[in-house]
């Protein structure tokens, strides 16, 4: 592994979690401060940026806080950028048609000039599905669902037209003009956990595969289980890019780093609680912990890290930058 291949991109700010930045529930200004955000990291050399496909915080106490929908976003953020890749963490599979998707996200490379990416994954958020009035249905037919949906999307992209007949979705003789600038086509990332049916639908499909906020012990399980799924398939497991979705707080110094764990923490638990509470789900520390922590990923064939930055604000993202990417 080359320093080269290393990749790191992160969550755009999308609303209401980046009130330390005295911006309030105020959409306009969180738009201007997002915009702002990823124009700085295209500038300090980030490699992409992404964003999360909800339409309201995963947390009940949040719902009714300003939460940016996902390709309207990125939308923007094409225009406004020129060399930062544009994904999703990830798409959820059962809020778009798939053909209209292969349609969207033609489009959008064409928009970015050939930087737009497809993050795909088969929708969990019950909650979300039940307020907006999609069909929760069972995980294995989500997760069949997904897999028709990456074939017609791959269809749609490379093939003059196209005709898929499956259980949940069909076309027929479908067009999608223009097709994307890049060739053969962007990459699909498949982002889960779901070791028997989901890891499954990656090794058919997936350019790059996504763990969601997985230690390194977890990540090393999901990797020897896809190894097996590209066996069966007959597909190199080498073509396939690990990636991980990864909660990060990082500050400069011991001090200022229990100074918000003191901030975050629940008030029945102490900073030591706290840090044994968030292990498995956030890399926390100074800068040099936090090389050492990505490190772990990066010997298990990690190659592209999304950061979720906890506590975001300008100064970690340029300390992220200058003492981690550029150190490790």
């Amino acid at each position: 592994m080359t320093k080269a291949e290393l990749k790191f991109g992160f969550a755009v700010p999308q609303g209401w979690r980046w009130l330390d930045e005295g911006l309030g529930n105020t959409a306009v200004k969180q738009y201007q401060f997002s915009r702002k955000v990823v124009q700085i990291a295209e500038a300090i050399g980030y490699n992409s940026v992404y964003a999360y496909d909800h339409f309201f915080p995963i947390f009940k106490e949040n719902h009714e806080k300003n939460f940016f929908e996902c390709y309207t976003l990125i939308s923007a953020i094409a225009a406004t950028t020129k060399r930062l890749k544009i994904g999703q963490i990830v798409s959820c599979n059962s809020f778009r048609n798939p053909s209209l998707l292969a349609k969207m996200l033609s489009t959008l490379d064409a928009i970015s000039n050939g930087r737009i990416e497809l993050g795909l994954g088969a929708g969990w958020y019950k909650d979300e599905y039940n307020s907006y009035g999609y069909d929760y249905l069972p995980d294995k037919m989500r997760i069949k669902q997904l897999d028709e949906a990456l074939s017609i999307i791959r269809a749609m992209w490379v093939k003059r037209n196209a005709t898929f007949i499956g259980q949940y979705y069909s076309i027929k003789d479908a067009v999608c003009y223009p097709k994307p600038v890049q060739k053969p086509h962007p990459t699909i990332m498949v982002g889960g956990s779901g070791e028997k049916y989901l890891l499954r639908v990656v090794a058919k499909h997936a350019d790059r595969y996504n763990l969601p906020y997985g230690s390194p012990l977890q990540l090393q399980r999901k990797i020897s289980v896809l190894k097996e799924h590209c066996t069966i398939i007959g597909r190199d497991y080498n073509e396939i890019e690990k990636s991980l979705i990864l909660r990060c707080l990082i500050r400069e110094t011991e001090d200022e780093l229990h100074r918000n764990i003191r901030k975050w923490k629940r008030n029945d638990e102490t900073a030591e609680h706290f840090k044994q509470r968030i292990d498995n789900n956030v890399v926390l520390g100074t800068p040099e912990h936090i090389v050492s922590e990505l490190k772990k990923y990066i010997d298990l064939g990690v190659t592209h890290f999304i950061l979720h930055f906890v506590g975001f604000n300008l100064q970690c993202l340029n300390l992220f930058n200058s003492k981690v990417i550029k150190k490790i």
